[in-house]
Parts: structure tokens; sequence; C-alpha cells
């Protein structure tokens, strides 16, 4: 059954902005309907080509179907199904469907769970079908692994963040998803930190030569830098960061690096956490866990349209 809110409390922003803060002023569903337009048309695109659904082009009249989710979860991507039904309604000349949520995002159902009904021209739910279940079972299951990796360091400091390890065009709507399951933001992307990783260290000739550079690009932004040994820790925070990214360290390592860290900068793990592993490192005090399989490797939710 639904819960009716999240794992943390109402249904997440729908604003990436600020790392989920919306803008004064701003309509948070028409925001996040906006974030689902192009994905929408790019999926239509596919699906539609020029041809567009001969199979159902001789359909007429009103259907009904109930958006089901056959396992259980955490739903996320919900304004999705409108902003579908719209786009293709659009494309076909015809009233658009109408779609009466009957869940949240962010709230944890159940299998079997009814998460909505969709009712319209037949020929509409049945163009817009694949690209509803979709987006909705891939954004479901981002939101349902990131809930299960929250849970597991439940009782800890640690928070679990996502990556920039997402898929190409969707990022806004996966970080999203990391929300709804209970999951904080890293960077969005590029633009909005600095992370000084192994490879700047090689192009620069040293860690005290990235950080330099990256800082005076950017000096207003946050900075983080990866550490693979003690040593780097040390220089990191001699540089003056802010974060310091634990890369691939055990647990042992990484509990002295937080003792290095304390009062100077905040720590964040990484490097294939998994579900088994990510309570462990937890517990070693870190401020951050990243898990850049919250976005690349979560299976989808099982969502289906049963017609009534």
């Amino acid at each position: 059954m639904s819960t009716g809110q999240g794992r943390d409390g109402p249904r997440p922003a729908a604003s990436v902005a600020g790392h989920g803060t919306p803008p004064a002023g701003a309509d948070p569903d028409r925001e996040l309907a906006e974030l689902f337009r192009p994905v929408v048309r790019a999926a239509l695109d596919e699906d539609l080509g020029r041809g567009g659904d001969p199979t159902s082009q001789g359909l007429a009249g009103e259907a009904a179907a109930r958006l089901v989710a056959r396992s259980g979860g955490v739903v996320a991507g919900l304004a999705g199904v409108e902003v579908a039904l719209v786009e293709t309604a659009s494309r076909h000349g015809l009233p658009p469907g109408r779609f009466l949520a009957a869940a949240t995002d962010g709230d944890r159902v159940a299998p079997a769970a009814v998460l909505g009904r969709v009712a319209g021209p037949a020929r509409v739910l049945l163009a817009a079908e694949r690209t509803i279940l979709n987006l909705l079972g891939h954004l479901s299951g981002v939101a349902t692994l990131t809930a299960a990796f929250v849970a597991r360091v439940e009782g800890t400091a640690a928070v679990v963040r996502d990556t920039r390890k997402t898929t190409p065009g969707l990022r806004l709507l996966e970080k999203y998803a990391v929300r709804c399951g209970g999951g904080r933001n890293h960077r969005l992307g590029l633009y909005d930190a600095l992370l000084v990783k192994d490879n700047h260290l090689r192009a620069a000739g040293g860690l005290a030569a990235a950080v330099a550079a990256a800082r005076a690009a950017a000096p207003d932004l946050p900075l983080e830098v990866e550490a693979d040994t003690l040593e780097q820790v040390a220089e990191a925070l001699e540089a003056g960061c802010d974060l310091v990214l634990l890369d691939n360290m055990d647990a042992a390592k990484m509990a002295r690096a937080v003792v290095m860290a304390q009062g100077k900068a905040r720590t964040e793990a990484s490097g294939g956490i998994t579900l088994a592993t990510v309570r462990e490192v937890a517990r070693t005090g870190v401020d951050f866990v990243a898990v850049g399989a919250l976005t690349h490797s979560a299976p989808a939710l099982d969502v289906a349209l049963d017609w009534e």
C-alpha cells in the first residue's frame, strides 16, 4: 500500500536548482513536468518514428486502464504520465488522456498497488503506454535502490549521495528519483562544484597544482579532492579543500582519514560500494557515501498498464 510520503517526509521538491530546493515562487509540479517534456518527446520520436502506430491506427473510442506496480518499491516519475499523454495526443490530433494519480512520488508501495488510472482515446493510451512504463519503471527503480541504501546506513551519520554516472539526457530526472528514495544529490554537473580527481593531478603535474588551477578558475565553488592514500588526504587538507573523496580505501584506512579530516574538511567514501558493504563504510564516520550504482545499475520497478 502507499504510505503517502517518502522516507524522509513529503514528496521531494521537483527543482534541481540548489540540489533540490525550488526557487521562490516556483511551481514544483509544473517545473517537474517541464523536465519530463523533452525526454518524453525524444522517447515518442523513437517509438512512433514517421509511421506512427499502425497497429492501433484503426481503433476508435475511449479506453481506461490502471497503472499498477507489480513489484513493491518506491515510486518516482508520476508527473511523466500526464506529459506522455498530452504529447502523444497532440501528435494524433486527439484530445489528451486523463491521469488520476493514486500515489505520490516518494511513496513506498506494495506489490499490486494501483498507482493511478488513465483514460482517454484508446489510440493515445496505446501509443503512450511504453514511454510511460519505461520512464516510470526506470525512475522508480532508482528511487527503490536508493531507499535500500538509505535504510542500510540508518543510525549512522552518513548521507547517501549519487554521482554523475547517469544516463545521458536523464540526469536531472534520475537525480530527482534519488531524492524520492531519500538520498541526496552530489553536484549536478561539472559546472556547479570543483572535483579534482586523479586525471586532473596527472594533467596538472600534482595535487597542489591541480587544486590551484581549479581554485583560480572558480574560487567561489566548493572544492572536493579525490584521495587514494592517506598521504594524498594530508595533501588535500593542506591545500584547503572543503571535502575529501576517499576513493577505494578499506574501512580501517577510511576511519583514519576521517580522524585526519576532523575539523578541517568533510569526507566522502567512493568506489564500488554495495548494499553489502555500505553500512561498514558508513560506520567509519564519513559524512557522505557516493554510490554510482543508484543511477547506473538500478533495476527497473515492474510497472504495468492493465486495461479495464
